[in-house]
């Protein structure tokens, strides 16, 4: 996990975000709140959040998946970014962390927008494809358990329309993925999911080295 950008001295990474960075009073109020938590590295860094909010905006996305909610900044910053009609379906198992995220949605007047399922995830994907919500996804981001990419990537490409975005989150893995002597289960798990999805024909692919690395598959 990593919560700054690779590869960026203190001083560089500072200024990146001194001159890129919108990152709006709610959305920092989360970020400080998180921050309480010994798991708080799991949020997402704040320039990761306003590109991808970016990428929705561009893609003018109304209906999106948020695959791993934790204490709710993926969903929250994508949230904003929808218009006012527009709809995230947020995966996640823990109700702790998830009770912070849904004070924030409130206090943010975007809750409406986004519909949590308290259960996990691949049973609200298998459910959302049985119910024939098949290609009607704008947008998916999945930053949740990495032993199970393969399957959220399976499941949302099914979801996801044609010309839809996925987002997949820690595919750099702190730089261990690149470093073959490293061979613990979810360095391995990470390192053949990319090898996989860069002999994918179903999509066009880029990997964006922000953050712990997002990849980005756009579904043909």
């Amino acid at each position: 996990m990593a919560n700054k950008t690779l590869g960026l001295d203190s001083n560089l990474y500072q200024y990146f975000q001194q001159v890129s960075v919108r990152e709006v009073d709610i959305l920092k109020a989360l970020r400080e709140e998180t921050q309480k938590y010994p798991t708080a590295r799991m949020q997402i860094a704040p320039e990761q959040g306003q590109f991808m909010a970016l990428l929705v905006q561009l893609m003018k996305a109304k209906k999106t998946l948020d695959i791993g909610v934790f204490t709710g900044y993926s969903a929250l910053v994508v949230a904003l970014a929808l218009p006012s009609d527009g709809q995230v379906i947020a995966c996640d198992v823990d109700e702790k962390m998830t009770q912070i995220a849904q004070q924030f949605w409130q206090k943010a007047g975007v809750s409406h927008k986004i519909n949590l399922q308290l259960a996990p995830a691949l049973e609200t994907l298998d459910h959302l494809i049985a119910q024939g919500e098949n290609n009607t996804f704008d947008f998916a981001f999945i930053d949740a358990d990495k032993s199970n990419n393969n399957n959220y990537y399976e499941k949302a490409l099914w979801l996801v329309k044609p010309g839809g975005l996925i987002a997949i989150d820690n595919v750099l893995w702190g730089g261990k993925v690149a470093d073959p002597d490293i061979k613990d289960n979810r360095t391995e798990k990470i390192r053949n999911f990319n090898q996989k999805l860069h002999q994918d024909p179903r999509i066009a692919l880029s990997i964006v080295p922000i953050a712990d690395g997002l990849t980005l598959a756009l579904k043909k």
